[in-house]
């Protein structure tokens, strides 16, 4: 099977006629992921620029890569009980444990210390699918827990970002960023917004989150929870210029929210140097922002409306989360996905022109339990 150090990072590889994706044992970051599309072979993922410097940082950022499962998501800067967790807990960190390691798939595992616990990790693709299938089993744990998927895509050109209908977004509350330390921020914190094209800014202005490179020089964070009762959520990315699509799967009943986590070189202190730029966290989640489990716990803006930010964990019924992240091929002058929805050989793309893309995905494998 393949093995490989790349951007620092041991790394074992996995592919299929349509696919070839690394995961690094250390945090279980997926990237880099080559896509075969009929028009040319597109990477998506971001990776950090300092993966082979010496730097004293956590884990995941001296990894920091393509899509990772977070438990508990979030910056955990306050304990919740007895727990204090690093940023995005164990999972992100620590080194998975490799079971299996096949030509097109790979298992892991990885025994929790912080709360007890037992997880497994699952990472396949499919022949003649453009896609990467994730599956989370957490088992052998009891409370609340706030979790998810941290992908970030690059964008190497201008792309057009959709979302799936949600009923409601606000801007990180607190103090994203620290302009004594280097950090830079631009939207209103803590504004609420019901459209991507109309948020707040902090000069009075409003900002359009739906097109992206923008607000060069900041750091951002917002976040959606999907219409209440859906059982079928995505994210996407149209690339024009490239001629793809980028999206990403869920069902919202395991992960609420979404994130968009804007880095644009607003982070001038180290390792970032102002050199993470043009890179977007669309960050499928069940959480609130990007506080950690104590803050998510708590009573928060959203949970005050009746949205889900933390799900409860039992011992005897383990938690299984799903996600599938791929590409489809889409016209030059394609705009904008208007929307996404599941039909019984996988997806249809429906672009704002009307024009329809239908894409082969075994997407029952969102629903396993």
């Amino acid at each position: 099977m393949k093995s490989e150090i790349l951007f620092g990072q041991p790394s074992l590889g996995f592919s299929s006629d349509s696919v070839d994706a690394w995961i690094t044992p250390v945090g279980g970051q997926i990237a880099p992921v080559t896509f075969h599309l009929p028009n040319g072979d597109v990477q998506p993922f971001s990776i950090a620029p300092w993966g082979e410097e010496v730097h004293n940082i956590e884990p995941i950022l001296q990894v920091l890569r393509g899509d990772f499962f977070c438990l508990p998501f979030g910056g955990n800067e306050v304990a919740f009980g007895p727990e204090k967790y690093p940023i995005h807990g164990e999972t992100a960190n620590e080194k998975w444990h490799v079971v299996d390691h096949q030509a097109d798939e790979i298992r892991m595992s990885m025994d929790t210390q912080i709360r007890k616990g037992h997880l497994t990790k699952r990472v396949w693709t499919r022949s003649g699918q453009a896609a990467v299938y994730q599956r989370h089993v957490i088992q052998e744990m009891t409370g609340p827990m706030c979790l998810g998927h941290h992908a970030m895509v690059k964008f190497s050109s201008v792309g057009n970002i959709s979302l799936g209908p949600f009923s409601f977004g606000q801007v990180f509350p607190g103090i994203f960023e620290l302009p004594a330390v280097g950090g830079y921020s631009s939207l209103k914190p803590g504004s609420h917004f019901r459209d991507l094209h109309h948020v707040p800014s902090s000069d009075g202005s409003f900002a359009d989150l739906s097109q992206y490179p923008a607000r060069e020089g900041f750091e951002d964070l917002v976040m959606v929870y999907a219409e209440k009762g859906s059982t079928f959520g995505w994210s996407a990315v149209t690339f024009p210029d490239e001629g793809y699509i980028w999206f990403s799967l869920k069902d919202p009943r395991m992960l609420s929210g979404t994130i968009l986590w804007h880095s644009n070189g607003g982070r001038h202190y180290a390792p970032w140097s102002g050199r993470h730029r043009h890179v977007l966290g669309i960050e499928e989640v069940t959480s609130y922002m990007h506080y950690g489990l104590a803050g998510s716990v708590a009573e928060n803006d959203a949970s005050k409306e009746g949205y889900r930010t933390y799900l409860d964990l039992t011992p005897d019924s383990p938690l299984v989360i799903n996600t599938i992240m791929g590409v489809a091929p889409c016209p030059s002058n394609a705009e904008r996905v208007q929307n996404i929805s599941a039909t019984q050989n996988g997806i249809r793309i429906t672009m704002d022109s009307g024009v329809e893309i239908d894409v082969i995905l075994d997407i029952a494998e969102l629903y396993q339990a």
